[in-house]
């Protein structure tokens, strides 16, 4: 178990590969409270304040994932989501694909890409999370722990304890109808009426569910009952 402490740095998904030993087959981390130029999903930015927010990013050889991809990427936002209920007292939600929501605000993104580094697969899973901002004027749905629970966390600790709990149960061996059942119950406005963008047109909504091709199912107010992947449709809250 490697977990290196970067006091500044661009985006820990970006310089993770610099920690990574080849010869070790087990998951190995880099984190900091200071990252300029976070990544996220699809291009777009994790924007964190100096000593407020942790930036991590986890190594996870290729040969030790024994679900698809898309699956993978659920099963990481699951655990994320029960580390923060178990960290927080709170019940935290996973907004398709994998953002986590406490109390209706984005406090968490995952960002889980598969590269080649030194001759070796591995998933890079990069979380941003929002520890200790409290002022988030131009960002209206994002929150903090601190903005969402009232509760001062210390950094350091929640690094480490977050690291301690991907060690012991990301590789355990889970079924995917578990994955896939444990996602839809936490699914962020699932059989709630809401709002949806789909292309340039809105249109009312609700949630069904995500099938097991990572697809999320819509019964629109319109259009009857549609699938989406990623990007296809915006869900506005």
């Amino acid at each position: 178990m490697r977990l290196f402490y970067l006091k500044e740095c661009s985006s820990t998904h970006d310089v993770i590969e610099k920690f990574i030993s080849q010869d070790i087959l087990e998951l190995q981390g880099v984190y900091t409270f200071n990252q300029t130029k976070g990544k996220g999903q699809y291009g777009n930015s994790w924007d964190s304040g100096h000593n407020l927010s942790l930036a991590y990013s986890v190594a996870v050889p290729n040969e030790l994932v024994k679900l698809p991809n898309h699956l993978f990427n659920f099963h990481t936002a699951e655990l994320l989501a029960d580390f923060l209920a178990i960290l927080t007292n709170q019940t935290p939600e996973i907004k398709w694909p994998n953002d986590i929501i406490i109390n209706n605000k984005k406090v968490s993104g995952i960002l889980i890409e598969k590269k080649v580094i030194k001759g070796r697969t591995y998933f890079l899973i990069g979380i941003g999370l929002n520890v200790l901002e409290e002022n988030f004027k131009n960002l209206p749905k994002a929150g903090s722990l601190l903005t969402q629970t009232g509760i001062r966390f210390d950094l350091e600790n929640v690094t480490q304890s977050l690291h301690d709990y991907f060690v012991e149960h990301l590789l355990k061996p889970i079924s995917e109808s578990s994955v896939l059942g444990r996602l839809n119950q936490r699914l962020f406005r699932k059989d709630l009426i809401s709002v949806f963008e789909i292309g340039q047109l809105r249109q009312n909504g609700i949630i069904k569910n995500v099938d097991e091709d990572g697809y999320l199912w819509v019964e629109l107010e319109n259009n009857g009952l549609q699938k989406f992947f990623h990007k296809e449709i915006t869900l506005l809250y």
